[in-house]
């Protein structure tokens, strides 16, 4: 599994936030998912985008509960939405997250293979790399990605 080391400066996501039950994601995540697809067009002039006015992409944010971008206990955070533009503001149902800056280990995987990959992650590629999980792990969907793709961002350090 080919794992990349980048920097990602702190962004902004704006999305349908939902709490639950960790070991119960399956449930309560993707209905977050429907809703953000089925009202993207409230904040889709808020989505950043790239010189080809493509949206940079989708983010699936994870915090604990106390929403400090820490890894996720018990019950967990997730927030379904895009990267917005660093002046966006809070919209009507919908919720604001500034992420962090982090250093992140990312790995590309799909919707099958997303157990292992985040297992491999876990519990071989960060140890045997002397990193420790410095914050709650995110999902993102970027725009170019077949269909079922997602790259899991570890962060490794807080910048």
């Amino acid at each position: 599994m080919k794992v990349k080391i980048i920097t990602k400066k702190s962004f902004k996501v704006l999305g349908k936030l939902g709490e639950g039950n960790s070991n119960e994601g399956f449930k309560w995540v993707p209905p977050l998912w429907e809703e953000a697809n089925e009202h993207f067009n409230e904040i889709a002039y808020l989505a950043k985008r790239d010189a080809n006015d493509n949206i940079v992409g989708m983010w699936g944010a994870m915090s604990d509960v106390d929403e400090s971008f820490n890894p996720w206990g018990s019950n967990g955070k997730y927030l379904a939405g895009c990267e917005v533009v660093e002046d966006a503001i809070v919209q009507d149902n919908w919720t604001l997250w500034q992420i962090p800056s982090y250093k992140y280990a990312t790995i590309k995987c799909t919707q099958e293979t997303y157990g292992n990959a985040f297992t491999y992650m876990s519990q071989q590629y960060l140890p045997d790399n002397n990193y420790t999980l410095a914050g709650a792990v995110h999902e993102y969907y970027p725009q170019d990605a077949k269909k079922g793709e997602v790259h899991l961002y570890f962060p490794v350090e807080r910048i």
